[in-house]
């Protein structure tokens, strides 16, 4: 028992220490960028759940405001994760939020599963959901759950969405 723990012990230090370098990489990446744009901003690196979360704010006065448009995010974190991988060889999961991107979009979804079981609670079979990324796709699917109900993810690449039905 004690070998295996030597085994495992290791290999989850090694999985623990390539997040934390994917956070440095991405954070000097973004403060790159950030130096560029001639733009303001305090990054914080987060590791939930195994995957890398860099948040970027400013102060009173910092324009983050076109940096924090949804495409604008979406486009940094690609962006991001790719700079990341051509360091590591490795895929990156990173998450990028700038200016509250991350808290704006959680409100947007939220928004819309209401409607949808709105829908539901009105007599609708189903209510489908626009295409969205995977992480906003779980983060529906929780929504969903919370509220007693099931969703299943349809369609393909740029195409994928969510359909919400009755348990």
């Amino acid at each position: 028992m004690d070998a295996m723990s030597d085994t495992t012990a290791p290999e989850a230090d090694s999985a623990n220490h390539s997040v934390v370098d994917e956070g440095d990489l991405a954070a000097d990446y973004i403060e790159e960028l950030l130096d560029i744009a001639d733009l303001d901003g305090d990054l914080e690196i987060d590791v939930r759940n195994g995957r890398t979360y860099l948040t970027v704010t400013a102060g009173e006065g910092a324009n983050l405001g076109r940096l924090s448009q949804q495409d604008v995010v979406r486009a940094l974190q690609d962006l991001t994760r790719l700079a990341v991988q051509n360091q590591t060889g490795e895929f990156s999961r990173l998450i990028l939020d700038i200016g509250g991107s991350r808290d704006a979009r959680q409100q947007e979804l939220t928004a819309l599963v209401d409607g949808a079981v709105a829908r539901l609670e009105a007599g609708a079979a189903k209510a489908a959901l626009p295409p969205m990324s995977s992480y906003e796709r779980k983060i529906v699917h929780d929504l969903v759950a919370e509220r007693g109900f099931t969703s299943e993810s349809h369609g393909e690449g740029a195409d994928r969405h969510t359909v919400i039905s009755r348990a």
